[in-house]
């Protein structure tokens, strides 16, 4: 089977003029005249491989999970974590062959891309939205949360704009809110110092905002499972393996004995590896222990005393 060492950007089904290696559009061997289809160049005739391109360059029409979305695959994906969705265009600086634009036509693309970033943003909920979306994704790269989260916090905070609830408070307030009030439904273990730690806004502020969300959207939230803050505070607090193992058992010990209802997650599990620690013999205190999860050493000897 002879096979051209250039590759043709063909389409199905469509009759080759002139085939590099052939002198013309025909076969070689038969004089048959040939066809592209998808990824081959063949003779009608005789059936002759002519050429082979690899790559497909044609369109994806694998089929969407949902029906009502187009089987044409182009650009990039929807997303809630643009104000727009992502559909908004760019003008670029480089265009064609040429590394740069010079002259008038330079001036020109330059007033083309201010008109069309000025026109981008229609109104001042628009702008906010832009602000607070970078914000939101600040925060979830730095707390090293998954992309969900990032998804869900855009959609939350846009619930709040849409519900009023951000006249006079603060978009940073809002942002960090999204972000711990959607921690709080997943189950994940972030604590509000945690994300104020780098976050924009002010304990205080994060508090009012998170309160308002959850009073007049009716949030989905619970208590987060104290078990979650059991590895992050000992890998903290840099205690064995062994005090860590113990302060699950602990935890699901006083769980069983309803030890836990009504407490803070975070006191809880810091008094089980206090606990853990000093059935262990390793040095650990009160004070690192409240510090670490950020409550009082009287939490910490409370939840001691429930579990030894």
């Amino acid at each position: 089977m002879k096979v051209c060492a250039a590759l043709l950007r063909v389409q199905d089904s469509k009759i080759i003029e002139n085939v590099p290696g052939t002198g013309s559009g025909q076969c070689p061997e038969c004089r048959g005249r040939l066809t592209a289809q998808r990824t081959e160049t063949i003779c009608g005739s005789c059936g002759l491989v002519v050429a082979e391109d690899p790559l497909d360059r044609g369109p994806d029409w694998r089929r969407a999970e949902r029906p009502e979305l187009s089987t044409r695959r182009v650009g990039s994906p929807l997303t809630h974590t643009r104000h727009d969705r992502g559909l908004s265009t760019t003008i670029g600086f480089k265009h064609g062959r040429s590394s740069r634009l010079h002259g008038r036509k330079r001036r020109r693309f330059r007033r083309l891309r201010r008109e069309h970033n000025r026109a981008q943003v229609r109104s001042k909920v628009e702008r906010n939205r832009i602000y607070a979306f970078s914000e939101i994704r600040r925060l979830v790269g730095a707390l090293d949360l998954p992309d969900p989260i990032r998804e869900r916090a855009c959609m939350l905070f846009k619930s709040a704009q849409n519900e009023d609830l951000i006249r006079g408070r603060s978009l940073e307030g809002f942002a960090a809110a999204a972000i711990y009030a959607n921690c709080r439904i997943d189950g994940i273990s972030r604590t509000r110092a945690e994300i104020v730690e780098h976050a924009r806004a002010s304990h205080e502020e994060l508090r009012m905002a998170y309160d308002a969300m959850n009073r007049e959207l009716g949030l989905a939230v619970g208590p987060i499972d104290p078990v979650e803050y059991v590895p992050r505070f000992a890998t903290k607090l840099d205690v064995p393996d062994a005090v860590e193992r113990r302060a699950r058992e602990l935890l699901a010990v006083a769980r069983e004995a309803g030890a836990t209802n009504g407490k803070n997650p975070c006191g809880v599990a810091a008094g089980c590896l206090y606990a853990a620690a000093v059935e262990r013999d390793v040095p650990l205190t009160q004070d690192a222990a409240a510090s670490v999860a950020d409550v009082s050493p009287v939490t910490v000897r409370s939840t001691y005393h429930a579990v030894r």
